[in-house]
């Protein structure tokens, strides 16, 4: 019986918050969950929209890559 175990090398993950402070507290709670399984940030891009009603809306993607 062979026994084959494929590991994760790349992984991306996209966040969505109505404030800064949100998305940040998503974005560290991932970070930990994916240390886990040996991923580490490579690369974080964020951006803001502020709607018709003057409503920001903040969203980032966050790129893991195999430590």
């Amino acid at each position: 019986m062979n026994f084959q175990l494929d590991f994760l090398k790349d992984k991306i993950e996209i966040f969505e918050a109505e404030n800064i402070k949100d998305l940040e507290k998503r974005i560290n709670e991932q970070i930990v969950h994916n240390q886990a399984i040996l991923l580490g940030v490579h690369s974080v891009t964020h951006q803001m929209h502020v709607t018709e009603e003057g409503r920001r809306f903040y969203s980032a993607v966050v790129h893991f890559k195999a430590k």
